[in-house]
């Protein structure tokens, strides 16, 4: 795996983020809520959030950009997040990491 590329893909995407909570006028209990998700889920979230930043990545990057974002906004894995491997990105068709506050629906 390439470690240049991993980083520079959370790295980007936390950048996305904190512009978008500055733009919306974030507030320090508002939280993201980070998921691994396929293509129609992605939409159902973008339909019933917003904002809403999904960011499409390569299934060999995806766990490990997933989890150094989770990382950085210093949240916990979910027994389930744990259990996701490459194998269940695959064969889910999960390829995009998307980013959400559970408290503002459309």
């Amino acid at each position: 795996m390439d470690t240049q590329a991993l980083e520079s893909q959370a790295r980007l995407y936390l950048y996305d983020l904190m512009n978008e909570a500055k733009e919306h006028g974030f507030k320090p209990d508002e939280p993201w809520s980070l998921k691994l998700v396929t293509e129609a889920e992605k939409k159902q979230i973008q339909r019933e959030y917003y904002p809403a930043v999904a960011s499409k990545v390569y299934p060999e990057l995806i766990l490990d950009v997933f989890h150094t974002v989770k990382s950085k906004l210093q949240q916990s894995m979910s027994k389930e997040e744990q259990l996701i491997d490459l194998r269940t990105v695959l064969s889910d068709g999960l390829a995009y990491i998307i980013a959400f506050s559970p408290k503002r629906l459309r």
